[in-house]
């Protein structure tokens, strides 16, 4: 993790523990149209506990409102879009995403899924779904995110995880992808040869855990462009860390 996640996981921590040092029934109703600090605290809270929020600029409008909502579900709440105590209560109980288990992990992973982005109609599984005239266009805003920060649940232009970044790139280009690695294998023809590789096929590697935790945009010529834990980047597949972690390409073009 990058030492600004750090700072800001310090700063969101000690925010809150002064918002709640006092007394729980100081915390501020928030709910559609309030703006300020406390409404960039809890978007910031939101986003560093996994939920994927497009802009941190202290206004909560219907984009907050919907994850207010879903954390309230997630949490057994309300679902009143509404935050009261009970909510910034349930927001302070809950661990950042960076010191949660594996099993708070994949109960982000379940959250990814019902907050990400929509755009428009998932493609189908086990079939080309990228026109050969498109390619170009996925490569070139692939690479206009190079040097963008990694953070696991990111899926926006502040910051991207590996599955994140890839459902970004593709929903830039009018094409629905699922949000998670594992859902993104099931997408097109599987191969093993590298040399059957194009540019624009997915690129899978085992890393955390088995099977495909880890993807990539292949570029040719052995290159990949990915949201690495160092961020946005292109790597060779012959990289010593990345070649043996390598389980196979998705041919997704049409």
């Amino acid at each position: 993790m990058h030492r600004s996640h750090f700072i800001k996981a310090g700063l969101v921590a000690g925010l809150f523990s002064v918002l709640f040092s006092a007394t729980v029934f100081a915390a501020p109703v928030l709910k559609l149209n309030s703006s300020g600090r406390d409404v960039m605290l809890l978007q910031q809270k939101l986003q560093n506990v996994g939920y994927t929020i497009k802009d941190i600029d202290g206004i909560f409008g219907e984009e907050t409102q919907r994850i207010v909502t879903q954390f309230q579900k997630d949490n057994n709440l309300r679902a009143t879009g509404v935050v009261n105590n009970a909510t910034w209560r349930a927001l302070k109980d809950t661990k950042s995403i960076h010191h949660g288990s594996i099993k708070d992990k994949e109960a982000l992973l379940e959250r990814l899924k019902k907050t990400a982005p929509n755009y428009g109609p998932t493609v189908p599984n086990n079939k080309p779904i990228l026109e050969r005239s498109k390619v170009s266009s996925i490569i070139s805003t692939a690479k206009s995110y190079i040097g963008v920060p990694y953070s696991f649940g990111g899926a926006t232009p502040k910051a991207f995880d590996c599955s994140g970044y890839l459902q970004y790139v593709f929903g830039k280009n009018g094409i629905s992808i699922p949000r998670l690695a594992d859902d993104q294998y099931r997408l097109g023809l599987y191969t093993t040869s590298k040399s059957q590789l194009e540019p624009g096929d997915l690129v899978f590697f085992t890393t955390y855990e088995p099977g495909p935790s880890h993807c990539g945009i292949y570029l040719g010529n052995d290159q990949f462009i990915h949201a690495s834990s160092h961020g946005v980047r292109i790597d060779s597949l012959s990289n010593a860390y990345w070649q043996p972690r390598y389980i196979g390409g998705k041919h997704i073009i049409k």
